[in-house]
């Protein structure tokens, strides 16, 4: 007897009885949920965590440009005429004197003169153009014979309280319309009329009431306080004046000069821009060369940029991957007949294209249109060739020619068997071209050769240029648009990267 045999004589006989006798065994079913292909891409991007925060950022972004425009109270038409590359504003905050949205803008080297200025500024209009004193200079300087101290200040000013008064010529009807408008709401516009012979001769100036000399410096009392210089002669007057009367006035200053059919009028300005718009100057951006509203153009100029983006990128992800199927899947003849096409066109330049397009299409059917002709006509080489590389690389696989051997059509072939396997390295390109046509479109609207602002109302790029012609007296101007834009470039590589790692096949099921 072997050696197996003997063994299996001292194994007791109820070691052989049945685990199971009673009913038949099967495959039991499986208690946890099948995880779909995108379901798999979303849980491992979701563990990319620069990905999602870049994602997270693309969403905020494509949001502010969605709902900026729609709720602020400016539009991209709402150019104000003399706010013009105003810092960012806002009344209640500034009143907080925190630092911030105060419209801040340093002037250096004011002398006694300036600082008396910014005093009457102040006295007249009840709003003090003087933030805080930087610093000050004390210089001494000879005068007849002798040594004189005279101080300097650099200041931080207000500018929208700096601009004070205006002069303005109104019909009749709307001097009547604006006093009605002051009667009802107690905010004084019209203040009383200066005449340019009784302060010496000075017309460029709206802001100097008082007595002063023939170069603006003011001429005090012993008390040191400003002599005021309105007229007083009713003779001058142009329009009867039934409203508002400032502080002191016992009713004999005169409030308008009379100018040929029409009235001269000193306004102050802050007040008439509430007049005119209905409220107060809220610029949380700051303004531009063209006096917009930044926060509310920049959300303009992206929301056209984003979905003009997203419509170029579908058209040539739709090209090129059908071209690039053909190209891949069918090689030979065929392969390279269509891949000197794309050679042929690979080589014209874009700028070329996008300036004859603009310079004739344009006329035939519009600006937008043929700017779009300029991205769709070479902008699908680079998806095609793409697509191409990866048909090349699945169509020779098992379950590829299985499933030719079963019978599957060409088409069911390319597009429901390789097509699916490349999709990933597909749709991360795609994320990748939308950035790449913002910043292509960026660049043709910044250097002027395609003006969208008709048909968009702005775009980042028309508001890089303005704010470019400005950058040394206004750098918000340049500084908010390229910022946006700049994370918006970021945000989408980052973006694209994760989407790229997640759609991988080859990781589906790592790191669970």
């Amino acid at each position: 007897m072997s050696m197996t045999n003997q063994n299996y004589e001292h194994i007791p006989a109820e070691k052989f009885a049945f685990v199971q006798d009673d009913q038949y065994l099967h495959d039991t079913e499986l208690k946890t949920k099948a995880r779909g292909f995108f379901a798999d891409a979303l849980l491992r991007f979701s563990k990319n965590k620069s990905s999602v925060i870049a994602a997270w950022i693309l969403l905020f972004l494509v949001l502010y440009a969605i709902f900026v425009p729609v709720f602020s109270q400016y539009s991209v038409n709402d150019k104000d005429k003399l706010y013009i590359n105003y810092p960012a504003f806002n009344e209640k905050i500034a009143d907080l004197h925190i630092g911030i949205l105060d419209g801040a803008k340093t002037y250096d080297s004011q002398n006694d003169t300036a600082m008396n200025y910014w005093r009457g500024i102040a006295e007249e209009t009840g709003k003090n153009p003087v933030i805080r004193t930087v610093r000050s200079h004390e210089t001494e300087v000879k005068q007849r014979g002798k040594m004189v101290t005279r101080y300097t200040y650099d200041l931080e000013i207000n500018a929208y309280y700096a601009l004070g008064m205006i002069t303005r010529v109104l019909s009749y009807s709307e001097f009547d319309k604006l006093q009605e408008w002051q009667n009802e709401t107690g905010i004084q516009v019209i203040y009383p009329y200066v005449e340019p012979a009784d302060i010496s001769g000075i017309t460029d100036n709206a802001n100097i009431w008082y007595k002063c000399d023939s170069k603006g410096a003011a001429i005090l009392d012993d008390d040191g306080n400003f002599i005021p210089a309105y007229s007083t002669d009713p003779a001058r007057a142009g329009h009867p004046y039934n409203s508002i009367r400032i502080p002191g006035d016992d009713g004999s200053y005169v409030y308008s000069s009379a100018k040929s059919g029409a009235v001269s009028v000193r306004l102050n300005y802050y007040n008439y821009y509430i007049y005119i718009n209905g409220h107060a100057p809220s610029y949380l951006m700051g303004t531009n060369l063209m006096g917009m509203d930044l926060m509310c153009a920049i959300g303009v100029g992206a929301r056209f940029s984003i979905i003009f983006a997203i419509i170029v990128s579908a058209i040539n992800l739709t090209i090129g991957a059908v071209y690039g199927a053909i190209q891949g899947y069918y090689g030979g003849f065929i392969d390279m007949a269509l891949d000197r096409i794309s050679d042929i066109l690979s080589g014209v330049p874009f700028i070329v294209v996008t300036t004859l397009f603009q310079l004739h299409l344009a006329q035939k059917v519009g600006v937008v249109p043929s700017f779009l002709f300029a991205f769709v006509l070479t902008g699908w080489i680079g998806m095609s060739a793409l697509t191409r590389k990866q048909f090349y690389r699945f169509k020779g696989q098992e379950f590829v020619m299985a499933a030719r051997t079963l019978g599957a059509s060409d088409r069911r072939l390319m597009f429901k068997h390789i097509f699916p396997n490349a999709i990933g390295t597909i749709i991360t390109s795609c994320a990748l071209i939308i950035p790449g046509v913002i910043s292509s479109e960026t660049s043709m609207t910044y250097l002027g050769i395609v003006d969208l602002s008709s048909f968009a109302g702005t775009t980042i790029g028309t508001l890089l240029s303005q704010g470019n012609s400005s950058a040394t007296t206004a750098p918000h101007a340049m500084l908010w648009p390229s910022l946006f834009l700049g994370l918006l470039m970021i945000a989408f590589n980052l973006f694209g990267n994760g989407l790229r790692d997640a759609f991988n096949p080859s990781t589906r099921g790592v790191d669970d």
